[in-house]
């Protein structure tokens, strides 16, 4: 369709008779037609036709992000930050990941000036703690725990505040950067990271990001699940795959919304996470925001 053409189709949308066809059209078009439904909605002063192109637009980019969340899926989601920015675009979509890309490689160039090769693990992770804890002052965002902003990454790299998941994931990007052998690992009600050294002398260890990277042994991991009342299981203690930790994140972000009493983005996010499990998990079961 020419640009004539896609500007006279939504014209079209303010007849009530033809309405639902020309919606039905709208959306058979892709988010290609989001600029001329921005443009139109700039445009007019009817209250009721801009909210009818604002339904539009979302729904054109809500099918986009589903499909790129597949891909990304099936590609075999191995690149966390483009899944963590996928989660972003749902609630900013004009989001960039290239700023997202920029801003960690940012935090790695930092970190690497203090690196040396002589450092042990420990010293390494310390490098990490004082830049990103005490020069950049990221923090947890405990005065607003439920924000649905605390699992959108790029306004935790602006705000600095985040929840223990987003701030491990920064945490996590950075020293993969670095070639440091850090992972996460999916403990209940609380993300964290382990640190697992090449050399087999080296124990591994566990750090804290909600806690500014405090260390934490397997024994301190171990009394933590004994106060929980829970069984202990291998996934609390071994690292965990870019798809878990990006599932963990939309069942805070549905969390958020449903705390905030906002059902339908709620479902919205249910099925973003239908995407990426078999069994999705059912809002009872839905962890305290980690």
């Amino acid at each position: 369709m020419t640009n004539k053409e896609i500007k006279a189709l939504i014209s079209l949308l303010d007849d009530p008779e033809i309405a639902p066809q020309i919606q039905e059209k709208i959306q058979s078009l892709g988010e290609t037609i989001i600029p001329f439904l921005e443009e139109s909605w700039e445009e007019t002063l009817d209250s009721q036709q801009q909210q009818r192109l604002e339904d539009l637009i979302h729904h054109l980019q809500f099918e986009g992000l589903q499909q790129r969340l597949r891909v990304w899926r099936d590609s075999g989601g191995e690149n966390l930050l483009e899944g963590m920015w996928l989660l972003n675009s749902y609630q900013y979509p004009d989001a960039d990941l290239q700023s997202l890309n920029k801003a960690i490689e940012q935090l790695r160039f930092e970190v690497w000036t203090l690196l040396r090769p002589d450092m042990l693990p420990t010293e390494q992770v310390q490098a990490l703690n004082h830049v990103l804890f005490r020069v950049h002052k990221f923090a947890a965002n405990t005065q607003n725990f439920h924000s649905p902003a605390n699992s959108m990454l790029h306004r935790v790299l602006e705000t600095r505040r985040g929840n223990p998941l987003t701030l491990c994931v920064i945490y996590l990007l950075v020293a993969q950067r670095l070639e440091l052998p850090v992972f996460g690992v999916n403990l209940p009600n609380l993300f964290v990271l382990t640190f697992r050294p090449e050399s087999p002398i080296i124990e591994s260890f566990y750090i804290n990001c909600y806690n500014r990277g405090l260390i934490l042994t397997r024994t301190d991991i171990e009394h933590y699940i004994v106060q929980l009342n829970l069984t202990s299981n291998n996934i609390f203690y071994e690292p965990c795959s870019h798809l878990d930790i990006v599932r963990r994140a939309l069942r805070n972000l549905q969390l958020s919304f449903e705390k905030l009493q906002e059902p339908a983005k709620a479902t919205e996010v249910a099925q973003l996470l239908t995407i990426l499990t078999d069994e999705p998990k059912a809002p009872h079961d839905t962890p305290e925001e980690e």
